[in-house]
């Protein structure tokens, strides 16, 4: 794989010289492997293309010794999810994977097959370097949502968490995954909303929470609007939840500031002024013939 950043090249190259070490996995609070045998040299080695890697956003990961103690503790959010899929035996996707961690996760769903899609380069190094030592099937396409259409094959489950608000056309995008299910597929969408009873939605003007990337965030009546337009059927909200200081915060593995910082909870809103982050976790089912 040939990536465009030369520097990250270099790194997914040296990904080649880490030690071959068996290990195994469980997921608890965070994805746990078992390392056989390693010596100190080793460890050490490991331990320094961990820290070339930074930001970790997803995680944590404990790689033998190693805490990688990742921004998000993604965990909070699987366990939003979890009880409500049903995966093994299915074909699956997770859309905007990062470095993989739920793809981890949804492994030991005993899936049929497992493709994540994200067309950040550093997550995709992140994902082969744990990868290389777990050594799974589960395929990273460097793509993004708009690649499911022309895509070689359809999925009964789609994962899309914590995306569609970093869309700008959020329709087109609910569209792009519900022509990358089967017919009745089922999507599994997490997104942040707004309280409001009518199909309105909040177009931040420059940032919110200091994330420049956030261009729509829906009421739930917006969201059920766009995904009918999309030809997606909800079957149940999951989850309304906050997004806390205990989920998301600072640590020594980002070197940038987090939520903390993005929050005025005196005042019980974004530094921006708007309502504090809220997320909704939602499953969808594709229209027959949609």
């Amino acid at each position: 794989m040939i990536l465009n950043n030369p520097n990250l090249q270099k790194l997914f190259i040296s990904l080649q010289d880490l030690p071959k070490i068996s290990a195994s996995y469980f997921c608890e609070d965070g994805v746990k492997i078992k390392l056989e045998n390693a010596t100190p040299k080793e460890k050490e080695q490991i331990t320094m293309v961990a820290k070339s890697l930074k930001p970790w956003r997803k995680g944590p990961f404990y790689l033998g010794e190693l805490f990688i103690d990742s921004e998000w503790r993604s965990f909070v959010k699987w366990n939003q999810i979890a009880p409500f899929v049903d995966l093994k035996d299915k074909d699956v996707a997770d859309i905007g994977c990062n470095n993989g961690y739920y793809l981890f996760e949804m492994l030991k769903h005993q899936p049929k097959s497992l493709v994540g899609f994200d067309p950040g380069e550093i997550f995709y190094i992140q994902f082969h370097f744990i990868n290389h030592f777990l050594k799974t099937d589960i395929v990273y396409e460097l793509l993004g949502v708009d690649d499911l259409r022309e895509y070689r094959k359809k999925f009964d489950v789609i994962f899309c968490l914590g995306v569609l608000y970093h869309r700008s056309d959020p329709i087109k995008t609910l569209k792009s995954l519900a022509q990358g299910l089967k017919n009745d597929g089922e999507l599994i969408l997490d997104t942040l909303i707004i309280d409001h009873e009518l199909e309105f939605a909040l177009c931040p003007k420059k940032s919110y929470a200091k994330m420049k990337n956030v261009y729509f965030i829906p009421s739930i009546p917006a969201l059920l609007a766009w995904c009918d337009k999309a030809k997606l059927e909800l079957v149940e909200i999951l989850n309304i939840k906050e997004t806390t200081l205990d989920e998301q915060r600072k640590t020594e593995w980002i070197d940038t500031l987090s939520l903390d910082s993005f929050l005025d909870l005196q005042k019980q809103q974004t530094i921006e002024g708007y309502p504090l982050p809220k997320r909704a976790y939602f499953k969808f089912k594709r229209m027959k013939h949609g």
